[in-house]
């Protein structure tokens, strides 16, 4: 069995995540339901897993306790794509650290930062 760490993030409303991530290219691997609510829910990108749980608050703070670091390919692209689509917090750069990267909030104050190491390699 392979090992590793999937991140769960308790939200108030798991459906609503799942379609937000869907919509940004997230693919659902399993959900699970409690008397007809859904309770919790897997997806992935590329390798990458998350799930998401309930029971979560809301929250309007500018940073959640959870960031997600989303490493990918054609980063241009897809922020070409995601722009006007969602809330950019920080739009294509190139750090100090050699990535390009784009930071983005989910629909729950949730940052997410897609990059790619600087040059595309």
């Amino acid at each position: 069995m392979e090992q590793r760490v999937t991140p769960m993030i308790h939200v108030p409303d798991v459906r609503a995540a799942i379609d937000w991530y869907e919509s940004i290219g997230f693919l659902v691997i399993n959900t699970g339901d409690d008397d007809g609510e859904m309770v919790w829910a897997e997806l992935s990108y590329g390798n990458g897993r998350i799930m998401f749980s309930a029971g979560g608050r809301p929250s309007a703070q500018d940073r959640r306790e959870v960031d997600l670091y989303v490493h990918t390919e054609n980063v241009d692209e897809l922020f070409q794509r995601l722009k006007d689509r969602v809330e950019t917090r920080e739009g294509l750069h190139n750090t100090f650290y050699g990535m390009r990267e784009f930071i983005i909030r989910d629909l729950n104050g949730f940052w997410i930062t897609f990059g790619e190491p600087a040059g595309g390699e």
